[in-house]
C-alpha cells in the first residue's frame, strides 16, 4: 500500500511540474488576474461553473472571494452556478446541457467574467455557458485539462493542465484557483501581504 501512496504523490508532483514547465502558463495566470481585477473594479460579477469535482472547485473559488483568503477584507462579488433547485428545474425542462448557459442568460452582463472549469474541455454544458458568455461580452477564463478540448478555442484565456486523469488535473486546478485569488488580493488589498 505504501508504494501506491508514494506513487500518487509523485504523479501529483509531476502534474504540477509539467504545468509549471510550460512558460506561457505563468503569463496566462497573470493575464487572468488582470481580467478578474478589472471585473471587480468595474463592479462586475465573477461567475464559475463546472461538473462534479469541478463544480466543487467552482464553489471553492467563489467562496474564497466572497469570504476571504488569508486576511479579512471586503467581499468580492463572485457566484458559483450550483443552486440545486435551479439546476434540477433547467435540466428537467430544457436539458442538462443548459444549466449554466441559462443562468448566464438571466444574470450575466458585459463586464462580468466566467471561470469555466472542465477537465476534458468538452463538457457540453460548460461549452454552452462559454458560447452565451462570448455572445454577451463576458470574459471567459478556462481551467481545462488534457489538450483543452473544444473549450480551448471558445475561452479568452485557456489555462490547460496537460495531465491525463481528472484527479491530477483538479489537483492543479485548485492550486491555480488559490493563486488567482491571491493575485486578486495582492492587487486590491496589498496591505494584507506586508
Amino acid at each position: 500500500m505504501g508504494s501506491f501512496v508514494q506513487a500518487a504523490f509523485l504523479q501529483a508532483q509531476k502534474a504540477l511540474e509539467d504545468f509549471i514547465g510550460i512558460p506561457d502558463n505563468i503569463d496566462l495566470m497573470s493575464r487572468s488576474v488582470n481580467i478578474l481585477v478589472e471585473t471587480i473594479k468595474g463592479n462586475g460579477t465573477i461567475y464559475s461553473c463546472g461538473n462534479g469535482g469541478s463544480m466543487c472547485d467552482a464553489a471553492h473559488f467563489a467562496e474564497e472571494l466572497t469570504g476571504y483568503f488569508r486576511k479579512k477584507r471586503p467581499p468580492v462579488r463572485a457566484l458559483a452556478i450550483n443552486d440545486p433547485s435551479y439546476m434540477s428545474c433547467v435540466s428537467n425542462d430544457l436539458g442538462y446541457e443548459y444549466i449554466f448557459s441559462r443562468f448566464l442568460e438571466g444574470f450575466g452582463k458585459s463586464g462580468d467574467t466566467l471561470i469555466a472549469l472542465s477537465t476534458s474541455g468538452n463538457s457540453p454544458n460548460v461549452i454552452h455557458a462559454a458560447e452565451v458568455a462570448k455572445n454577451n461580452g463576458i470574459k471567459i477564463i478556462g481551467l481545462l485539462g488534457k489538450d483543452g478540448g473544444k473549450l480551448k478555442k471558445l475561452v479568452d484565456i485557456p489555462i490547460i493542465v496537460p495531465a491525463l486523469t481528472s484527479d491530477r488535473i483538479q489537483e492543479v486546478h485548485i492550486k491555480i484557483i488559490h493563486i488567482l485569488v491571491e493575485g486578486i488580493e495582492r492587487s486590491l488589498y496589498p496591505e494584507n501581504y506586508n
